[in-house]
């Protein structure tokens, strides 16, 4: 599930690709401030939406995001590759 960002200034605008499985249900967006992790999930998004608009972030700091895909019976898939987005100063 690729992910991508547009350049941050007061927000990060998180997107992903959605699943082709027919059982995937919503998407979890995890976010740290540490490549590698941990990760603290920061919101369950239904499908088929399939964006975030981080408003909680601190211009100059950098932060690290993954997805997982949660399927209809609940169980979750492994994280996502990882990208990272720093917010600039106004």
């Amino acid at each position: 599930m690729p992910l991508w960002y547009s350049r941050p200034t007061r927000f990060i605008d998180v997107a992903w690709t959605l699943s082709t499985d027919p059982n995937a249900a919503s998407t979890n967006v995890k976010r740290g401030t540490t490549s590698g992790g941990p990760y603290t999930l920061l919101i369950n998004v239904q499908n088929p939406n399939n964006a975030y608009r981080d408003f909680q972030v601190n211009p100059g700091q950098t932060y690290f995001y993954v997805t997982s895909e949660v399927d209809n019976s609940g169980s979750e898939s492994p994280n996502s590759a990882e990208i990272s987005a720093t917010v600039e100063f106004p």
